[in-house]
């Protein structure tokens, strides 16, 4: 497993976030507080204050293209 810090500040940045998280085949969870959110699903995200920083859970080992693809996202 693989966890970063992502900030997601506007809903362009939600939906190319989503594209990129859509093309993994392993699962990807953001978590904010104590809730926990499948990265796959623009409803999901937008139920949740993607402008603050979000805990992403990549649940692989195998995950460099993937971090390359939202390294814009990334806040650490």
């Amino acid at each position: 497993m693989t966890e970063l810090k992502i900030k997601l500040l506007t809903i362009s940045d939600v939906k190319d976030f989503v594209a990129a998280a859509t093309a993994q085949d392993y699962d990807i969870d953001l978590i904010s507080g104590r809730y926990t959110v499948d990265a796959k699903s623009l409803m999901g995200i937008f139920s949740i204050v993607p402008s603050e920083s979000l805990e992403l859970k990549i649940f692989s080992d195998d995950c460099g293209d993937f971090i390359s693809k939202i390294s814009a996202y990334v806040v650490e």
